[in-house]
């Protein structure tokens, strides 16, 4: 199937992992009756890499042990045939037991007929989600379809989904210009169920352990056009495996038409079965060293003819180098306490949601930075736009104290020394190919946490906003957690400081985590923030590695 061809060629494409410590990570799955799952497929990879680092199985027990690991966050996978695949809400850390609970798919099954009702054989029915209700985490390999072929009766069977919404359809294919696995439906147009193109479609609801059956095609049998070529990376020769999308032009971003492949020892992709319309191609490099280092797009008119010797030159992708530095504090309550290890650190680079592409290799594209030992820090992989930096750390008494950059005026030219630039304040604007350096994220010892109990709650937000005039436009001291049912909510990596809280409904389009309230386009919504908890004069002192437990909030009126 070439759901397992694409996963082969991920595997393929990444570097082998060289670990150099014992560490280990445990753990158990069980199935929702509580009972242990043997066999299970368990997969880890760092969460900054698509590199599976190790595999294993679990013993009939449910039990499994994975060894050798680095000091750093890694992303689960567990896969049993039948079961929903399952990828960890949460990052992993040397040290972990982890429970996985593997929920029997959903399945959903019909017939594939001719426009006279004869059984359709040997043809790929595919299934892709494009709606979920689950609350798992989105897995890279979950870009791709699932697929079965249809028996001697026209019947096939899809099993092993997870609960969400689901199109099916049968026709049309993309991959390499050479491919053993070509059928002679790839030429033909999608027919979606019952008998329709994507826009009619029927959508599937399928729940966990449960079985849509009669989801029927009639397939409709109109012959499609091609869309052919080969893409390669701009000022670069060596061979290069690419993905590829194609995209109806128009559509949301979940309607995606074809995934392909192009191989590097073939060099060239083809797009079969394609009806008539706009379409976006966009094709994504994977080299030896593994995913991502160009992109290209193109727009396609398919008007009544195939479309042939497409050249889709990639240009190189962006990246920003730095490094994170550890400020420890001179206070005696601050004495002994754990320091964050700065290869579980992770930074991503968010992207302003305003410059949104039809890409659909967000997976790809927005893996957080890796970190050495040292704390050199490289972000790569970033399509052209503007940012903002978000680190992430474990350690509960340090806090985010500054994002920088290099001042943009050489030091040479300027009168006097130019001050770095603060990063949270404004966008960082990377170009095509651009290699930004000297990113510098401190962060500091002294950190407080707050654990308090809202009365009356009503599932509502609780807002921490800098009370001194001075620290009013340090986003770094804005803070949002939402109040749980219970009415209690925690926060950490406080900076020391005077704070108001606010209360406030979770309403909706509002920020729903504090990196949204720190974003740069988010100014006028922390001016909002701070007027409001001003005018409720509910404030607090937090001193440095203070743990504040037992606080009681009022709604604010």
């Amino acid at each position: 199937m070439r759901f397992l061809y694409l996963l082969v060629l991920l595997a393929l494409t990444s570097a082998s992992g060289q670990t150099t410590t014992s560490a280990t990570i445990t753990g158990r799955v069980v199935n929702d009756g509580g009972q242990p799952v043997a066999y299970v497929t368990i997969t880890l990879r760092p969460v900054n890499s698509l590199q599976q680092l190790a595999v294993t199985t679990t013993d009939r027990e449910g039990k499994f042990q994975i060894s050798g690991l680095e000091q750093r966050p890694y992303q689960l996978t567990a896969w049993l045939s039948a079961y929903a695949i399952f990828t960890s809400p949460t990052n992993y850390r040397i040290g972990d037991s982890v429970n996985v609970v593997l929920t029997k798919g959903g399945v959903i099954t019909g017939t594939v007929t001719t426009q006279t009702g004869e059984p359709v054989i040997g043809a790929r029915v595919h299934a892709r989600m494009v709606g979920a209700d689950s609350n798992q985490s989105a897995s890279p390999y979950l870009s791709f379809m699932l697929e079965r072929m249809t028996d001697d009766r026209g019947v096939y069977r899809i099993y092993g989904l997870r609960s969400g919404t689901y199109v099916v359809w049968t026709g049309g294919g993309g991959g390499p210009t050479v491919d053993s696995t070509i059928d002679p439906f790839d030429d033909i147009v999608p027919t979606y169920s019952p008998s329709s193109t994507r826009d009619n479609a029927s959508e599937i609801n399928v729940r966990a352990g449960e079985e849509v059956s009669n989801v029927d095609i009639r397939f409709r049998g109109e012959s499609g056009h091609t869309i052919s070529g080969k893409a390669g990376i701009s000022r670069s020769t060596e061979p290069s495996h690419f993905i590829l999308n194609l995209i109806a032009a128009g559509k949301n971003r979940s309607e995606l038409a074809m995934t392909g492949i192009q191989t590097a020892d073939n060099r060239s992709f083809v797009f079969r079965g394609v009806e008539d319309g706009e379409y976006d191609l966009a094709a994504f490099s994977f080299a030896r060293s593994g995913p991502g280092n160009a992109v290209a797009s193109k727009r396609i008119k398919v008007e009544g003819a195939d479309v042939t010797g497409i050249d889709l030159i990639a240009e190189p992708l962006a990246s920003v180098s730095g490094r994170i530095v550890l400020e420890e504090s001179n206070k005696t309550e601050c004495n002994n306490k754990q320091r964050p290890l700065l290869t579980e650190m992770l930074v991503s680079a968010l992207q302003d949601e305003s410059q949104k592409t039809n890409y659909q290799f967000d997976s790809f594209l927005k893996a957080p930075g890796s970190i050495d030992a040292d704390g050199n820090l490289l972000l790569k992989n970033l399509l052209p736009g503007k940012y903002f930096f978000v680190p992430e750390f474990e350690a509960k008494y340090w806090y985010l104290q500054s994002i920088t950059l290099p001042p943009a005026t050489p030091a040479a030219k300027a009168t006097r020394t130019p001050a770095p630039v603060d990063a949270t304040r404004t966008w960082t604007i990377l170009k095509p190919g651009e290699r930004l350096s000297g990113l510098t994220i401190t962060v500091a010892q002294g950190a407080a946490s707050v654990a308090a109990e809202i009365a009356d709650n009503h599932s509502d937000n609780l807002y921490l906003v800098p009370a001194e005039k001075d620290a009013a436009e340090d986003v770094l001291r804005y803070f949002m957690a939402a109040i749980g049912p219970d009415g209690k909510v925690a926060l950490n990596n406080l900076p020391p400081g005077r704070y108001w809280t606010l209360v406030r409904p979770n309403t909706e389009g509002a920020p729903v985590s504090t990196v949204k309230v720190r974003m740069p386009d988010q100014k006028e919504l922390r001016i909002t923030l701070r007027r409001e908890a001003e005018a409720a004069k509910t404030a607090i002192e937090l001193k440095p590695c203070q743990h504040l437990t037992g606080l009681s909030i009022k709604p604010n009126q």
